[in-house]
């Protein structure tokens, strides 16, 4: 099966066989679109760099969690990675078998342990000893018992960007490996709980495999060490975080996926070898990040003396990655430029009231002109879930393509609906309206 699911045919680019300049017609402009073909491909392909072990992959749904993308995992097999009550209830929509959820976070609430122990989930990653306490007292008074995996910080630098490690000492996240282990041994037992496992999750966009042995062989060490003691552990949950790539050709961006794939499961299978442990995974920007691209449209071109900005229609509140961490995204245009246009640099920016709405600086890219199409690519991972409708901007639709068929898989928010979810105060209702100088509708007369 062909892993380029983003082709230029006759020059325009598609979606599987889908043209993107088809869909921004049918839909408008901004849109977020997902090929499907390309999310099962990179759940077959994971699955299988992981076949022969006693695997659970349970997908993260902070990435990218739109109904029909849980949906075609679910379809599949996976589980979820939730780490809110509002994710627990996307997944068990979605046709997730509770059984094979995963509730992490480091802020759980009496109400989400309620949630998830009511919904019979397969465990709890508890990341304090507080939190744990809390549990148990849930669980009690639910006339129950919580499955838990401890989240163990084992101090290791992921060496990505401060914004997503997680697994160093001076993170919020995850219990100080000592000190998860002296209370373990020391407690034994807790009303409530049923200890099953150990979780570790250092972080996100992993390029290097390395981080992940050292803090696997932490991890399967104190495993160890626990079940000497006697506690009846029987899970490991391995957390996700595997990297992809965001600067290369789209084909080359599932190329570099593929083999990274391929050297972190090594790394599993060597470790795993003669362990007994059922092993969970928690697999999200690799699945769902080169499988969605954002469909802009170009409205200004503009030149401040030697500098030009291209203004688009999408901005920092449908992509926020760029403002927010300096991320960088492919930018592509829907028409294929000749092979001998000239490139320049320009500013790719949008049009929201922020000098952070910004997507490029200095960019090369071809000649651009208004109502020209361009895509982001990369764009199915913390894209669209991060989005806001800062200055009152309208979330944008996302699109589902799969071969040649393709669906509106969330509509464009409408003006009065967002309007709609604020509601007047009594004391403003209660005026009369002869009294109320606002009352003319916009456009009236």
């Amino acid at each position: 099966m062909s892993s380029n699911y983003f082709p230029y045919r006759d020059g325009q680019l598609h979606v599987s066989q889908v043209p993107v300049a088809r869909l921004a017609e049918e839909v408008g402009t901004p849109f977020y679109c997902y090929s499907a073909d390309a999310l099962e491909n990179s759940y077959r392909s994971f699955a299988a760099a992981l076949s022969g072990l006693p695997a659970t992959i349970c997908y993260a749904l902070k990435a990218n969690s739109n109904q029909a993308v849980i949906k075609t995992f679910a379809d599949l097999g996976a589980g979820a990675d939730v780490v809110s009550e509002g994710e627990l209830r996307r997944a068990l929509a979605a046709g997730v078998p509770a059984e094979r959820i995963v509730f992490a976070g480091v802020g759980k609430t009496g109400q989400e342990m309620i949630a998830g122990l009511d919904a019979g989930i397969m465990q709890f990653n508890v990341e304090s000893l507080a939190e744990l306490e809390l549990l148990s007292q849930v669980a009690q008074q639910r006339g129950t018992t919580a499955p838990v995996a401890v989240r163990v910080n084992p101090n290791v630098d992921a060496g990505t960007l401060d914004q997503i490690t997680t697994g160093r000492a001076d993170s919020k996240f995850g219990i100080d490996a000592t000190e998860a282990r002296d209370f373990l041994t020391g407690t034994g037992s807790l009303p409530g709980i049923r200890f099953e496992g150990l979780a570790v999750h250092i972080g996100s966009q992993l390029t290097d495999i390395a981080p992940y042995r050292t803090t696997f062989e932490r991890l399967i060490a104190l495993y160890h060490e626990l079940r000497e003691a006697g506690l009846p552990l029987r899970r490991l949950d391995l957390g996700g975080g595997i990297g992809i790539s965001y600067k290369h050709h789209l084909q080359e961006q599932v190329e570099e996926a593929e083999q990274r794939v391929r050297d972190y499961a090594q790394v599993v299978h060597g470790l795993a070898d003669g362990l007994d442990a059922e092993l969970v995974f928690e697999p999200g920007r690799l699945l769902v990040g080169n499988a969605g691209l954002l469909v802009t449209r170009v409205l200004y071109v503009k030149d401040n003396g030697e500098r030009r900005f291209v203004i688009v229609d999408a901005a920092m509140n449908d992509l926020l990655r760029p403002s927010l961490y300096d991320a960088w995204h492919e930018i592509l245009p829907v028409s294929a430029a000749a092979a001998n246009a000239e490139l320049r640099p320009v500013d790719v920016v949008g049009p929201v009231c922020e000098s952070t709405d910004t997507f490029a600086k200095q960019r090369p890219l071809p000649p651009l002109k208004k109502d020209d199409l361009l895509v982001f690519s990369s764009a199915g991972a913390y894209s669209f879930v991060m989005a806001s409708t800062y200055n009152s901007r309208p979330l944008a639709p996302e699109v589902l393509v799969r071969g040649d068929r393709s669906a509106i898989v969330r509509a464009r928010m409408e003006y009065d609906a967002m309007i709609g979810q604020d509601r007047l105060p009594d004391w403003q209702n209660e005026r009369a309206d002869g009294d109320n100088p606002q009352k003319t509708a916009l456009g009236a007369a």
